[in-house]
């Protein structure tokens, strides 16, 4: 994980919150030098991200507070784990605590929301895996919380997979125009994969040598034709299954035979997980 990065966005966050003034309830109220304990805790059952970023955030308020993990990230925690301690300034602990928090049960969450995919598709062979659809600065964060959950990564960004969509293929003028263009220009070690939607384009995407085939939005079905048809056309081609998947139809898309389904649920669908703060006592 890029350190730097982390404290970029960590940063970001408590300028959001603060806005150059400071943390005015806490410094009109509570009393200069008072010291204490606060405690983190899981309020529900969930996979735990984000405790560095938590850590993080509780430094930059104050570099003297004392923040002590207790779990480690991609961990399985019941209602009233502890998760972390932090020892310090009162005053610090309540001023960087929404921050700490709001890390915690975006991150949490999204872990815990792959953790459901993961046991959905158990058995069936199927992988689930995310997608670009994720909240601007928090890619990072995201899939790698998808990771402790038990799924999997699609493509990290633009940059590391030829991903071919209708809006290219419209551009470029078909399946095997666009794919003309891929094998002219790419280098042999970056994937390229096509959507397709119909039994024609998959026949030509898998005839022009794509790795991957998406088959997007499509009923149960028909994907388990569109399954049969490229595994007698191409055995080794991996088959990817896309749009509006949900925790209820993943098992039933899973058993249709495709290799990946993928899924912005895992990310964008996360309910955040219940954490809590806790002032223990004074020190």
């Amino acid at each position: 994980m890029n350190e730097q990065a982390s404290l970029v966005l960590v940063r970001q966050a408590l300028a959001e919150d603060l806005a150059g003034y400071g943390d005015v309830t806490s410094t009109w109220t509570v009393p200069p030098g008072l010291r204490g304990r606060a405690v983190i805790t899981a309020r529900e059952e969930m996979v735990v991200c984000g405790l560095p970023l938590a850590a993080t955030a509780m430094s930059e308020v104050d570099a003297e507070a004392v923040f002590v993990p207790l779990v480690q990230d991609g961990a399985p925690a019941t209602d009233g784990d502890r998760l972390a301690t932090i020892e310090g300034q009162v005053r610090s602990i309540l001023t960087a605590e929404r921050t700490m928090l709001n890390f915690l049960s975006h991150l949490s969450g999204v872990a815990t929301q792959s953790r459901r995919f993961a046991r959905a598709v158990e058995g069936t062979g199927a992988t689930v895996v995310d997608t670009r659809k994720t909240t601007p600065g928090l890619r990072v964060w995201e899939k790698r919380a998808v990771i402790y959950g038990g799924c999997h990564n699609h493509r990290f960004g633009l940059f590391d997979m030829v991903l071919l969509k209708n809006n290219h293929l419209t551009a470029a003028g078909g399946v095997r125009a666009a794919m003309d263009r891929v094998k002219m220009a790419h280098p042999h070690y970056i994937k390229v994969e096509v959507e397709v939607e119909n039994e024609a384009d998959l026949r030509e995407a898998i005839a022009c040598g794509a790795d991957l085939i998406m088959l997007d939005n499509q009923s149960p079905e028909s994907l388990r034709k569109l399954v049969r048809l490229a595994r007698e056309l191409d055995p080794k081609v991996v088959l990817e299954a896309s749009g509006g998947v949900t925790l209820d139809s993943v098992r039933v898309v899973a058993e249709t035979g495709v290799d990946l389904i993928s899924t912005s649920a895992l990310t964008m669908g996360a309910p955040a997980a219940n954490v809590g703060l806790t002032l223990l006592a004074d020190k």
